[in-house]
């Protein structure tokens, strides 16, 4: 069993920042990728960020430069820190890991979801 726990969505102004968490706990071997997607309504969960055990970052094109993706290894976390939010970026922000329970059994797992919604 592997459990994440979100925090940190809610409501901001366009401008304004947030700081998305994600907690993973459970049986963990190890952690290979850690990631945030989002879904706005009526479209599709597409990635925002995700970072790899050797620290490599990837970023969708629309919020490069405004947001970044760290994790914190001792405590199994990945925050996802983001500036100047524009009314775009509004919708549910789901957490990611793939990870190992045991050696050679690898699972892929999602967080509940944290709702975003950035005001104009």
């Amino acid at each position: 069993q592997v459990q994440l726990v979100e925090s940190g969505g809610g409501l901001v102004q366009a401008g304004g920042s947030l700081r998305l968490s994600c907690a993973a706990s459970g049986n963990i071997f190890d952690i290979d990728r850690m990631g945030w997607y989002r879904q706005a309504p009526g479209k599709q969960r597409e990635l925002v960020a995700d970072i790899f055990s050797s620290g490599t970052t990837d970023y969708a094109d629309s919020v490069k430069g405004r947001f970044t993706i760290s994790r914190d290894n001792a405590k199994n976390t990945v925050y996802l820190q983001m500036n100047t939010l524009e009314p775009a970026d509004t919708g549910n922000y789901y957490c990611n890991v793939a990870l190992y329970t045991r050696p050679g059994v690898w699972g892929d797992y999602w967080g509940q979801g944290t709702q975003v919604t950035v005001s104009s």
